[in-house]
């Protein structure tokens, strides 16, 4: 099969994106004269439009047949589904070309979340995303992820606080669901463990709980309406609360130079294994033996493994729907930072 023109699809989100990074390299470096096209929503633009390795991407239109008669245009040879779903099944049916899709594993996953019965592979998804190119002989490189940010939203250091133009250590405290995030008794209970000058990043949803943080570290004393036990913390981590600050990319340019990065399973981490930082990762209700921890550096996994309830969804939920909150609130930080 000639393969002048392919189609790699994900519509979402921010991580997954970042993850397909490597398919898009080792497609583009093992054929070279191919044109390699990315769909994907308008709102995750900024992570592909900068790829070297992109020859041309397509936003998802309002109207499906729009997309779909955008896309039967291009006359493409092959189609990479790594999103797999209704949409994506429709778009490889109405282009008639030949495709190849990604196992999303939900069966494994259903048994994993409902019955705790492990059938999940030993693969990060990285790999699970590369084996759809297989039937093409592609192969693996060893260079990891990708993410470029375009020297616009490179982040100069004088932008920063004086306090954090040495050396900082990052701290994503976002995450799309409230049950992959720490509560903010332990953000707080986190930051003096670390110690050190902190950039918080996230969104403007964000901004709030980053300010409660900065606000405790800020007080001499311990503010009336944190819990008893956080008297004893020593209170010496200097933070800056970024959030709803910069753009994506702007916060991918801090990540990319922090000493440390702390992060939720959510976006951020991904683009910090990206430009091969050391990672402190913090799992709440998802687990990583879902296959998306760090990939290709070096990581700490923060969880808890000593309850039964855990993983109670392969995505999240607002709250615990159990209401102890145990796989975050039980979690030892058992870290060190020199």
């Amino acid at each position: 099969m000639e393969l002048n023109k392919i189609l790699i699809i994900r519509f979402s989100s921010i991580g997954d994106i970042v993850l397909t990074t490597p398919v898009i390299r080792n497609l583009k470096t093992q054929l070279p004269d191919a044109e390699i096209h990315y769909l994907t929503k308008k709102s995750y633009e900024g992570i592909i439009k900068h790829n070297p390795y992109i020859d041309k991407y397509h936003l998802l239109h309002d109207s499906l047949n729009e997309t779909i008669k955008s896309l039967k245009n291009e006359k493409y040879d092959l189609i990479i589904d790594l999103h797999k779903n209704l949409r994506t099944l429709i778009i490889k049916k109405r282009l008639g070309v030949k495709s190849y899709s990604f196992d999303k594993l939900n069966r494994a996953k259903w048994l994993m979340v409902n019955l705790k019965i492990n059938q999940l592979p030993n693969k990060h998804i990285v790999e699970r995303y590369m084996e759809t190119l297989a039937p093409i002989n592609i192969s693996m490189d060893t260079l990891g992820l990708d993410y470029f940010i375009p020297e616009k939203d490179e982040v100069p250091t004088d932008w920063l606080p004086e306090t954090h133009r040495k050396e900082y250590v990052a701290y994503a405290i976002g995450a799309q669901h409230g049950t992959k995030r720490l509560p903010l008794k332990r953000m707080i209970e986190l930051c003096d463990k670390i110690n050190k000058p902190i950039i918080l990043l996230g969104g403007k949803e964000d901004t709030a709980v980053g300010e409660s943080i900065v606000k405790f570290f800020t007080k001499s004393k311990v503010s009336e309406p944190f819990e008893e036990g956080l008297t004893e913390l020593n209170k010496k981590s200097i933070i800056y609360n970024a959030c709803g600050k910069y753009n994506l990319n702007q916060s991918a340019s801090i990540i990319k130079q922090a000493k440390y990065v702390f992060t939720h399973d959510t976006g951020l981490m991904h683009i910090a294994a990206a430009f091969k930082k050391e990672i402190f990762s913090i799992w709440g209700n998802t687990i990583p033996s879902f296959g998306m921890y760090p990939y290709r550096t070096k990581f700490t996994i923060l969880e808890n493994n000593k309850i039964d309830c855990r993983p109670c969804s392969k995505i999240g939920y607002e709250k615990c729907p159990k209401g102890h909150f145990k796989c975050m609130n039980n979690i030892v930080f058992d870290f060190y930072l020199p």
